[in-house]
């Protein structure tokens, strides 16, 4: 997910929901995240001009919950269940992530689609 200067740039917002997967004792959601506003903005690769403090998926499990939902790797994490994500530290969005009562993750994220052709439209499930 590169920007290249003159080509189209499109940011789609849309809300996914994982149902975590229970393994034992554990509920496993299939993603792991990186960013925050007490980490360093420079070392994410997904902020285009290396400023931005938000947390962003960094990897997802192939076949996992979150696959299957629809998450994908260097989507922005904009809410989760509700809760507004856009300016908290790496470990408040860990544990908003990880509540051991909730089965269900309602995410709001943004994707964004470099070199996008204006001539396709893409539609997601909302």
């Amino acid at each position: 997910m590169s920007f290249i200067p003159g080509q189209p740039v499109t940011a789609v917002v849309q809300r996914i929901e994982i149902r975590k997967l229970r393994q034992g004792e554990h509920l496993i959601l299939g993603f792991s995240i990186g960013g925050g506003i007490d980490q360093d903005p420079g070392q994410n690769p997904f902020s285009e001009d290396k400023s931005d403090k938000g947390i962003y998926v960094t990897r997802v499990t192939p076949e996992g919950p979150a696959e299957v939902a629809g998450l994908m790797m260097g989507d922005k994490v904009m809410q989760v269940n509700g809760w507004d994500m856009t300016m908290v530290t790496h470990d408040q969005a860990r544990k908003r992530l990880t509540k051991k009562n909730e089965d269900v993750v309602r995410l709001l994220v943004a994707s964004l689609l470099c070199n996008a052709s204006p001539f396709v439209q893409t539609e997601f499930a909302i």
